[in-house]
């Protein structure tokens, strides 16, 4: 049986039709060979939740605290030290740069560390950071003039720092999906460890070796506790595809920028005790220098408590809605400051600052989580959130500094007052997010 006319002229015309389609190029067939050859990466499985390895992430990240913020919140020992000894001809304002600049460059080294960190470079931030931290601490041992502390202490430590922070904090949540502020905060204790074990090791060996001596033990500290994170912290998901190096999306997003705004006007205030109030307890005559040396562990004490209890409710409230008390309770601490002058209160006021200090320092972090789309922009915004808050660490307290000359009351209201200025922030954040109703989880 003959096909038809029509349909015999339909066939040859799709005949020719396909003869005519041009051949694929050289380089087009080249470019399909190698998209061939690359290995299909697998969707990241769930988090594991548990076991050894996982385990083993979290102590990791506890060194790095204890190590990155344990340092960082020493700096008071030390403020109190250059005042008196080693660097007396510096104001207050000129000292406390040292400790403003290591914390600045700490949180805003993070804006590059977590995009390196989303792709895949943990090893290199792991060494480099630590060997920053190490050599830095070692360097600050030989130090006698004003220039060489801000390099040692306040350049390479800080580097060092902003190395291991972001990586210490972005890894946990691909480990657990369930309780991740808890495990945040568990990982975050311990800055609060390292802020009782380094200013009271200072003090002692201060006392029995001298200063340069008193900082190599510190160096030797740290280089014990970083290898241990050196040695078992690895990725368990790489990233499938080129990351940004900046996600300028978020900072149209009103939560993340209303967040990132409050956290800038928090760093400003909160470390100000920190910094002050060893110094303000021996010049308003309330302890000796030796007892008030003792301030800033036991502020670090509360911290440590801080830094686990809240974050473990924030698992059940939302990172967001914890934080807006936390950044309160701070607030309306340092404007009772003013009225404390006596050892007891002077005692329970750090305890309890520490406690919120703690919460205020680790519960940020679980917030950009639950600020981000997916896990895949986590560390460029954690990165992001970092350099906004860095900018407040920096200014604070050289500002306070210059505040003092007007007297303590100035620095303990100028401390208030930013802090109530980022709770109102972060509660517009919370409100931008989910609306004035404080009952859904956030």
């Amino acid at each position: 049986m003959s096909s038809s006319p029509d349909a015999s002229s339909s066939l040859n015309g799709l005949r020719l039709s396909d003869t005519e389609k041009p051949k694929p190029s050289a380089e087009d067939l080249l470019a399909a060979q190698e998209e061939q050859q690359q290995p299909a990466r697998p969707p990241p499985s769930a988090a594991p939740n548990g076991g050894l390895v996982a385990w083993l992430q979290v102590l990791g990240s506890w060194c790095l605290s204890f190590n990155c913020w344990g340092i960082v919140n020493t700096y008071g020992v030390f403020q109190t030290y250059y005042e008196t000894q080693l660097l007396k001809d510096q104001s207050p304002s000129n000292l406390a740069w040292i400790g403003s600049i290591q914390a600045f460059l700490l949180l805003f080294i993070g804006g590059i560390t977590g995009p390196l960190y989303d792709h895949g470079y943990l090893r290199y931030l792991l060494v480099i950071g630590s060997l920053l931290m190490v050599v830095g601490t070692m360097l600050l041992s030989l130090c006698t003039e004003y220039w060489q502390v801000i390099l040692a202490q306040g350049l390479a430590v800080g580097l060092g720092g902003g190395c291991l922070f972001v990586p210490s904090v972005a890894i946990l949540p691909t480990y657990f999906s369930n309780r991740v502020a808890f495990f945040i905060g568990l990982a975050g204790s311990g800055s609060g460890i390292g802020g009782i074990i380094y200013p009271l090791a200072f003090q002692r060996l201060l006392d029995n070796l001298g200063f340069a001596w008193a900082v190599r033990v510190m160096g030797f500290i740290m280089l014990a506790t970083l290898a241990i994170p050196v040695t078992v912290m690895r990725m368990r998901t790489q990233p499938s595809a080129a990351r940004k190096l900046f996600d300028v999306s978020a900072w149209t997003e009103a939560p993340f920028f209303l967040f990132a705004a409050g956290g800038f006007f928090g760093f400003i205030g909160m470390y100000l005790p920190l910094y002050y109030v060893p110094t303000y307890a021996i010049e308003m005559g309330i302890m000796s220098p030796s007892m008030a040396a003792n301030l800033v562990p036991i502020l670090n004490a509360g911290s440590t408590v801080g830094r686990i209890v809240p974050n473990y409710g924030a698992d059940k409230t939302g990172p967001l809605n914890m934080f807006i008390p936390t950044c309160l309770g701070l607030s309306v601490l340092s404007f009772a400051w003013i009225g404390i002058h006596n050892t007891p209160g002077l005692i329970v006021f750090v305890l309890l600052y520490g406690f919120f200090s703690g919460a205020f320092l680790t519960l940020p972090f679980s917030t950009v989580v639950t600020l981000s789309p997916h896990m895949g922009v986590v560390g460029v915004r954690l990165g992001m959130a970092c350099a906004a808050v860095g900018l407040g660490s920096l200014i604070g307290t050289p500002v306070g500094g210059a505040v003092l000359r007007s007297g303590w009351t100035a620095l303990q209201a100028f401390g208030g007052s930013a802090l109530l200025l980022s709770t109102i922030l972060i509660t517009s954040a919370r409100i931008a997010k989910t609306g004035p109703t404080f009952k859904i989880k956030a």
